[in-house]
């Protein structure tokens, strides 16, 4: 991979953090406080925040998190979702793609590392696609899992049980960070292993 923003050779100072989570209404308070703790820490080490572009849930709340702190948020959302998701204007950088694929390609060359907080099917197809990049070394870049309050228990027990059964190799399992404290999820994201 060349050296680009969201290369790992660029992993000096200032990163760019994408976080992925969930966008709809109707989730936990405390989910939504994760999230905007983890927008709050970012803006704190002095980081920019990339993420879907909305304004709704978690995804709101993630970006309100970084700019309470002065932290520069960038929002990449598709065209089709700017009203379901109500872009997130406020952005610094609000970025409006055709398609779903576009919206994962930014984000992802936008990004030095990503972390996933609590979220449904779309969360979690954005985290197999980082992860699973990772592990065929499409990049290098930190690939977290910030999981407090066991969210992701089951998944996490059948991934498991995908290496026991030969479907995945163990050290798949070793380019994926879980933690469950915020702190420690941004720690992983700036490590360079």
């Amino acid at each position: 991979m060349s050296a680009t923003p969201g290369a790992a050779g660029a992993r000096v100072g200032r990163l760019s953090v994408c976080v992925y989570c969930a966008s709809s209404d109707g989730v936990a308070p405390s989910n939504v406080a994760l999230a905007e703790a983890v927008g709050r820490g970012i803006a704190a080490r002095g980081w920019t925040l990339v993420s879907g572009g909305g304004r709704r849930s978690m995804m709101g709340a993630v970006a309100k998190g970084a700019r309470s702190g002065g932290a520069r948020t960038v929002g990449v959302i598709p065209r089709s979702m700017v009203e379901r998701e109500w872009a997130d204007h406020d952005c610094d950088e609000l970025l409006v793609t055709d398609t779903m694929r576009e919206r994962k390609a930014l984000m992802d060359a936008h990004a030095d590392a990503f972390i996933t907080l609590p979220g449904g099917v779309g969360t979690c197809e954005e985290l197999f696609e980082t992860w699973s990049a990772r592990v065929l070394d499409l990049h290098t870049k930190p690939v977290v899992l910030l999981d407090p309050d066991g969210h992701y228990t089951g998944l996490l027990t059948w991934l498991h049980g995908l290496v026991d059964s030969g479907f995945a190799l163990p050290s798949a399992m070793e380019w994926l960070v879980v933690t469950g404290e915020v702190g420690a999820a941004l720690d992983a994201c700036a490590s360079t292993r």
